[in-house]
């Protein structure tokens, strides 16, 4: 699965639609070699291209996270409409305009999937969906496979999306009154969950494979992570990850453990969450121990948790996940990605995700690292920025949209200098400064 453009609007502090767009613009970098580098070649009926990596910066507040929020809402509710009644709660729509606040929020991906293009969408209020919609481009021509209004399926390909038929021959005259088709669900989810809605599925799977990371010490991030142990393969990148991080953890292995099988002199906070948990496993590491010659001769075991830096425990939690984007083929969202890393750190996971080796995965991500912003690192159409204008509303726009900028130019320095906008205006700090004599 390839994303070409992720739209949304009245979400948020974005009021009008924005479209995060990943296909490659007919630019020329600075160097050939990272227009050849970074871009995943088109290989389809469009001759379209798309970006293995897009880079979001903006000022604190400015909106970057409602972006990756956005993208949360869009996939939890395509993936829980049909179980969860109460999933299109999650929908915050712009509350500073008259215009918005009773109006639905709109969401809309076009992906590729299997050579395919879809274009698919809905929009929706925090309690029922008003809107929904699949395109789909087999041959030369865009064909709408259903459009729905409020609860009514306007239009159907019987042709190109049969499975809708089907299910509409199952259902009453009156589909509002019918459970399988409630207002708040998805047509879309709906026929997934029959053996006949085999597109349906697929798609979903496919828009629901999405890695979305926002967030830091997430429980689910560290079970993840500490069940991949178990995958040898995993097992070995992910200890080859942190080695590469320069960590200097020689082993890692999860055990089981029980309260009574602590040491008495262990760490207080661990001893508390194994008293809300009587078995937990435990993750252990190995360091290298060295004797007074400076030889080592043999490792020392250390629990994993409190003792490592946030820094090496978000390393160990994200390694899986590039892992299984960049063998899958996935797409990974990271929100605040530079957050409790090094900059040569962050910079060397982008170079994973901007290889010649990597075919087929994208990642987008949040920063303030501006040490990324350069010619030598990025194109101009993969480095975006986010603005709140003076009425409050947050606006996404590319670099690849200023008109006059050099290859060879410092985006850095532009960018530090205001000349792209997205930073935050700060007031005179000096002021803060308590300059009264307290004797």
């Amino acid at each position: 699965m390839k994303i070409q453009e992720f739209s949304f609007g009245n979400f948020k502090s974005f009021k009008d639609i924005q479209t995060l767009n990943l296909s490659a613009a007919k630019i020329k970098s600075s160097k050939q070699e990272i227009d050849l580098r970074n871009v995943i070649q088109g290989k389809n009926n469009e001759n379209i291209s798309f970006l293995k990596s897009k880079v979001i910066y903006g000022a604190n507040a400015g909106g970057k996270s409602n972006i990756v929020k956005a993208l949360i809402a869009f996939i939890r509710i395509i993936e829980n409409s049909v179980k969860d009644e109460k999933i299109l709660n999650i929908i915050d729509s712009y509350r500073l305009s008259t215009e918005t606040e009773d109006s639905p929020s709109f969401f809309q991906i076009i992906f590729w999937d299997k050579n395919v293009r879809y274009r698919y969408g809905f929009e929706a209020t925090d309690e029922d969906i008003k809107a929904e919609w699949l395109y789909g481009k087999p041959k030369d021509r865009e064909q709408p496979f259903f459009i729905r209004d409020n609860q009514k399926i306007i239009s159907l390909d019987k042709t190109n999306f049969s499975e809708g038929k089907k299910i509409l021959d199952l259902l009453d005259e009156d589909i509002e009154e019918n459970d399988v088709f409630r207002n708040n669900s998805l047509f879309l989810t709906t026929l997934a969950t029959f053996g006949f809605g085999k597109l349906s599925k697929q798609l979903i799977d496919s828009i629901t494979s999405i890695f979305v990371i926002n967030g830091l010490r997430d429980r689910d991030l560290f079970k993840y992570a500490a069940f991949s142990l178990s995958d040898e393969k995993k097992k070995k990148y992910i200890l080859d990850f942190l080695k590469h991080g320069d960590i200097g953890i020689e082993d890692m292995k999860a055990i089981e453990i029980s309260t009574d099988d602590l040491p008495d002199d262990i760490d207080e906070d661990i001893r508390e969450k194994f008293d809300r948990d009587k078995k937990k496993k435990l993750l252990v590491t190995s360091r290298k121990k060295y004797d007074e010659n400076l030889i080592s001769t043999n490792n020392e075991p250390f629990v994993f948790g409190d003792s490592e830096s946030e820094g090496t425990q978000k390393l160990f939690e994200l390694s899986p996940f590039i892992y299984d984007a960049l063998n899958q083929g996935r797409v990974l969202i990271i929100d605040e990605f530079d957050a409790r890393f090094h900059p040569l750190l962050t910079r060397k996971i982008l170079e994973l995700f901007n290889s010649n080796e990597n075919t087929r995965s994208q990642f987008i991500f949040t920063t303030h690292d501006t040490n990324l912003l350069s010619s030598n690192i990025l194109r101009r159409d993969q480095i975006e920025f986010v603005e709140k204008d003076k009425y409050g509303a947050s606006h996404l726009y590319s670099l690849v949209q200023f008109k006059g900028i050099r290859n060879t130019a410092s985006f850095e320095k532009d960018y530090i200098q205001g000349k792209y906008g997205a930073i935050p205006f700060l007031g005179d700090f000096s002021k803060l400064i308590n300059t009264e004599n307290d004797a």
